[in-house]
């Protein structure tokens, strides 16, 4: 990989906020965690009572007092938009795309190629991810237009995962465990399938989405531990309530919106949820907006283990046995997982509602989308 990194910020167009909706919208009542008192005295027992109701109502949260500044989010945010903004040949080099027959998700993601629900439409979604910044990962697909941008994308890699440590360390704290079991885990140091993410979604005719349940991305978990999403005021992110109501995430001013992924639930033996969400096409006064959004993906380290963590909490609640009675259950790696996730989502030419599916890794078993 090219290693010519600017010392000083290059100059780009400023990406600009969309104003909110002003549509009456079902909003779900998601829980915000001011982290900046993790490390006051008992700060982390208080955040992890506060984590553990947003984790068993919603599966979604939000956290402010992350340490990132609005400047740093619209800098990231205007890279990505600059990058989208070049024309397709430049961005979609066969070299640098995703390689979904091997499940591998670095690298960039085109719109318009695959069908969905059957239909004719094409999906709508144009991503590019960025592997961590460490020797292990450095052959990884990474276009060039990221280089003079690179000192600025690797910082603000490496505190997503800073910032995401202290929430596994909440969770450890919930589930009665040491309080680097999670955050160990997943060391930046680690190989893993952590990626930064810039993604846009390219508006649709109305008739189209109409011929598509106005899906622009299909009801779904997320495949690692922990997602991390920059608030924005598009609406059309949605989450499926325990009581099977789909409701949008409200924007949150400097927040950080999160939730549980695939591996959390299964670290949990489902204490912990991965929740189902989805996008939808915005509404009327912002459908017609390129709906720019801003990741950190967190994924298990390569080689760990994602069974049920031997949590004294969870054996409590019989959620976990305190003997396998000589039953020897089959390993699943962070990376195996991972992997199979995604060849099993992108690897076809068809996003088809998979509603009442499960999707399974030896003794792992995921709701692929809810009935």
């Amino acid at each position: 990989m090219p290693s010519a990194i600017s010392k000083e910020p290059l100059p780009l167009p400023a990406w600009k906020r969309p104003a909110s909706t002003t549509s009456q919208l079902p909003w779900a009542d998601i829980s915000v965690i001011d982290i900046s008192t993790f490390d006051e005295p008992g700060g982390k027992e208080r955040l992890a009572e506060q984590l553990r109701h947003a984790v068993q109502t919603t599966g979604f949260f939000s956290v402010i007092g992350t340490g990132f500044t609005d400047e740093e989010v619209t800098r990231q945010y205007s890279i990505g938009q600059a990058f989208f903004n070049e024309p397709l040949d430049v961005k979609n080099k066969p070299e640098l795309r995703c390689d979904f027959g091997k499940g591998n998700y670095f690298g960039y993601r085109a719109a318009n190629e695959k069908k969905v629900m059957g239909t004719e439409v094409k999906d709508n979604v144009e991503s590019v991810n960025i592997a961590k910044f460490i020797p292990e990962l450095a052959s990884e697909p990474r276009h060039d237009f990221f280089n003079p941008y690179l000192a600025e994308i690797e910082d603000f890699s490496r505190r997503s995962l800073a910032l995401a440590s202290k929430i596994f360390t909440l969770f450890a704290i919930i589930l009665e465990l040491p309080h680097d079991y999670f955050s160990s885990k997943h060391a930046y140091s680690s190989k893993s399938e952590d990626h930064l993410r810039y993604m846009i979604y390219r508006p649709r005719p109305v008739s189209q989405d109409a011929l598509v349940e106005n899906s622009w991305s299909r009801a779904h978990t997320d495949f690692g531990s922990l997602t991390l999403l920059w608030s924005q005021n598009v609406a059309g992110l949605q989450i499926k309530t325990k009581e099977g109501e789909w409701k949008y995430i409200p924007p949150v001013d400097g927040g950080i919106i999160c939730n549980v992924g695939d591996a959390m639930q299964f670290w949990s033996a489902g204490y912990l949820k991965s929740t189902i969400h989805r996008v939808i096409r915005p509404p009327p006064d912002q459908d017609h907006i390129h709906r720019l959004g801003l990741f950190y993906f967190v994924r298990p380290g390569n080689e760990v283990d994602i069974a049920p963590a031997p949590s004294p909490l969870l054996k409590r609640l019989d959620l976990v046995k305190n003997e396998d009675n000589g039953q020897v259950k089959q390993k699943v790696t962070g990376l195996q997982y991972v992997r199979e996730r995604v060849k099993n989502y992108h690897d076809h030419n068809d996003y088809e509602d998979r509603r009442g599916k499960t999707f399974k890794v030896g003794d792992l078993e995921i709701e692929d989308e809810a009935a």
